[in-house]
């Protein structure tokens, strides 16, 4: 059976480019537009969407409002179409929160030309979502306990080092992979933690981040999502978390009580130099179909901190960080797949489990524990 879409804009050009771009698919099929929600609910009292692709801001009711309604009365998989300005990002990330589990980004001004060179991104943003269905109220079982008001963070300390800035950011995706080892790992006392996650996210991510103590291991983390929102979604953790989270900058070191978020449309790799982790970001092309990949990030880690490290793959759509989880099994790392129980999509994790990649598989709702405990050894295999 066909996926079935109903779009919810206010823009003429926007419904019309949307339907004739999922229009061309076999197994996905549009079955109304609406100019907005109040249009949009008797639309969808004829027949139900599998799928909604929805703007946030309309005239009558907003996006965010009819979101929290949908996921309250009927649960429904749902994919942003928002802009690409700032208080876009801040917006639409309070929808992500909300339950909306993909995001597709619009220019102001050349609608139509962009959504038709993003089609692709916006068809495996909808099939993504698909894959969701029925799972949307999982998340809200995990009990979660943030404090009511994050202690004041620590700073960071570490010993500090000098490191070359990066020189070519411009690189092929071998080179990318292929990245050199650096200093041997011997002597190295500190722990890691490389976590690679998409679709559903946001969501997991506000769940476990704040239950982490102020004190835990140093933190890399890529959250599929495209540029200008994960600075956004950085600071959003920040505030909720008694670490210290923030958007990746190229020489960040990795400390404890810290986490970095790779930036949407750059990778992030972790590097080493005088006994201490820190990050480069680099431009560069698709890596197992992204960027940032978590392949990347995964990979870059097996080379520089081998058993010193935790790698935790959770939930989302398709196989990006799988081979990368292997390679830190193989470099002594331990290793982590979320459970399909508590997985929005069971795409990455499941891939990793078939590849033999997984130390451990895991519940949401343990994986901070295992964070706390870092790399350390051992994980039962």
């Amino acid at each position: 059976m066909p996926i079935n879409v109903l779009i919810v804009d206010d823009s003429a050009v926007v419904r019309q480019v949307v339907s004739e771009e999922l229009g061309r698919e076999t197994d996905i099929k549009v079955i109304g537009a609406a100019a907005d929600p109040i249009f949009a609910q008797e639309r969808m009292k004829l027949q139900w969407p599998d799928v909604i692709v929805l703007d946030i801001e309309m005239p009558r009711m907003d996006g965010i409002t009819f979101l929290k309604k949908l996921m309250v009365e009927r649960p429904t998989p749902v994919v942003i179409c928002s802009s690409l300005t700032e208080k876009g990002a801040a917006i639409t990330l309070e929808a992500l929160s909300s339950g909306a589990l993909g995001i597709i980004t619009k220019p102001s001004i050349g609608v139509r030309d962009f959504l038709q060179d993003s089609s692709s991104d916006l068809i495996s943003a909808v099939r993504a979502a698909y894959a969701a269905t029925g799972r949307l109220k999982l998340l809200r079982s995990i009990p979660a306990t943030p404090p009511a008001v994050p202690p004041a963070k620590q700073p960071a300390t570490a010993m500090s080092f000098v490191t070359e800035k990066i020189q070519s950011p411009k690189l092929t995706a071998d080179a990318i992979m292929d990245a050199p080892n650096g200093m041997p790992v011997v002597g190295q006392t500190e722990r890691i933690v490389a976590v690679g996650i998409s679709t559903g996210g946001v969501q997991a991510l506000e769940q476990i981040l704040p239950m982490l103590s102020a004190d835990c291991p140093a933190m890399a983390i890529v959250q599929h999502m495209p540029e200008k929102f994960t600075a956004t979604f950085a600071a959003r953790l920040n505030t909720l978390c008694r670490i210290e989270v923030k958007e990746a900058q190229n020489n960040d070191k990795l400390l404890r009580g810290r986490a970095l978020i790779a930036p949407g449309g750059k990778h992030l790799l972790v590097k080493r130099a005088a006994g201490h982790y820190y990050v480069e970001v680099i431009d560069g092309p698709l890596v197992s179909r992204h960027r940032p990949s978590v392949d990347v990030l995964f990979r870059s880690v097996a080379k520089c901190a081998g058993r010193n490290a935790l790698g935790v793959i959770m939930t989302g759509m398709g196989d990006d960080g799988a081979k990368g989880l292997k390679e830190m099994r193989e470099s002594g790392a331990a290793t982590v797949a979320q459970d399909e129980a508590s997985c929005i999509v069971f795409g990455m994790p499941k891939e990793a489990i078939r590849l033999g990649a997984a130390d451990n598989v895991a519940s949401l709702g343990d994986i901070p524990g295992l964070i706390e405990r870092g790399a350390q050894r051992p994980l039962s295999r």
